[in-house]
């Protein structure tokens, strides 16, 4: 009976109290919202960020692209006459110059007949020096005396022709250059015109790009272009555009553009794959700032600016040319502001953030 009782009693004073407890609520709900959002501001949650600082630099407009190196100047050597290679002087990769002997052909039969021509010649040259005199004492008619004079000629031309085959028989480089490729060796037959050797001359290169018809108003002779290629990560090596064709391709809709690539170290080779800069122009000192702290939705920019008090505001801002992951700034944020590079997807006007060094 005792128990029975107390559970009574008990549920009597817990079901007074919650009655309390809801008149009190209603009659005082004004301030209880209003202490509710207080509570609630004081314990706003700042947001980690990373940030960065707006700066003041250059940055350069250019056009990017792909080429394969080529050399300026490109030769292929031939054998002038047919016969048996008797050495071979250069190798792949020597350097050499025109005119420079880079392989010689068994020369016996060219010497010996070069030999025959030349005593021909001079047998009709004595004979013309004989009849010289007899025509100037008048013993000789002219038809004998230019007779004579034309068979010395002739004999003259087919030794001419002899030496020459024999001067052939030592091949000779056309062009200053790097022998790239050597097709023969010692023993070998080869015929007249047969190709023995390539030359390529590394100085300099040239980049060959295929530009959209679109820059073509945009892209000037010597305007400064920079190349890089997978051989030399991280280095970049210079050059200027040499030429540019006035055509455009009507099955590409591109026009051809060279460039002259300096490398004074002689590293690079005919054949690197590169990727080409062409930088058509330049603006110094002006905001820049880093890709990172750009939202961009439907052609529009903003970044979030963070104020002393470590709150945000998003600001709408014109971006001009980017460079290297940094953006030139046209208005809305100037040298000194720091945005929000990192967390931007968590904020909202007026946030409160953390921010955390990167």
């Amino acid at each position: 009976m005792f128990s029975t009782n107390k559970y009574r009693i008990t549920n009597a004073l817990i079901s007074a109290a919650f009655a309390a407890l809801i008149a009190l609520l209603t009659g005082c709900g004004v301030g209880a919202d209003s202490n509710a959002q207080e509570v609630e501001e004081e314990v706003q949650i700042a947001i980690p960020v990373e940030t960065s600082e707006v700066t003041l630099g250059s940055v350069s407009a250019a056009y990017e692209g792909t080429a394969t190196l080529e050399a300026e100047e490109t030769a292929v050597v031939v054998s002038k006459n047919t016969g048996v290679i008797l050495e071979v002087l250069v190798e792949e990769g020597d350097t050499v110059t025109q005119g420079q002997v880079v392989a010689r052909l068994e020369a016996d039969r060219f010497q010996l007949e070069a030999e025959r021509t030349k005593a021909i010649l001079e047998r009709m040259e004595n004979a013309l020096d004989r009849a010289e005199e007899l025509y100037d004492r008048k013993l000789m008619s002219s038809d004998e005396y230019d007779g004579s004079r034309f068979d010395a000629e002739s004999q003259r031309a087919i030794h001419k022709l002899a030496a020459l085959d024999l001067f052939h028989t030592e091949i000779r480089a056309p062009i200053d250059g790097v022998i790239s490729e050597r097709m023969i060796k010692v023993g070998n037959l080869v015929t007249q015109h047969q190709s023995v050797f390539r030359i390529d001359d590394f100085d300099p290169l040239l980049a060959i790009l295929h530009v959209p018809e679109h820059e073509l108003n945009t892209l000037q002779r010597n305007h400064q272009v920079r190349i890089s290629v997978d051989a030399f990560p991280g280095e970049i090596f210079d050059g200027f555009v040499l030429r540019i064709s006035p055509v455009i391709d009507p099955a590409t809709g591109t026009f051809k553009v060279t460039a002259q690539i300096n490398d004074d170290t002689n590293r690079l080779k005919p054949g690197l794959f590169g990727r080409v800069r062409v930088v058509y122009d330049t603006r110094s000192n002006v905001p820049l700032v880093s890709r990172d702290a750009i939202l961009s939705e439907d052609g529009a920019h903003t970044a979030y600016v963070v104020a002393a008090d470590q709150s945000v505001t998003r600001r709408d801002i014109q971006i001009g040319y980017e460079e290297h992951g940094m953006l030139e700034v046209l208005s809305g944020l100037e040298s000194g502001d720091t945005v929000v590079t990192a967390g931007k997807a968590s904020l909202r006007d007026g946030a409160i953030v953390d921010v955390i060094e990167s």
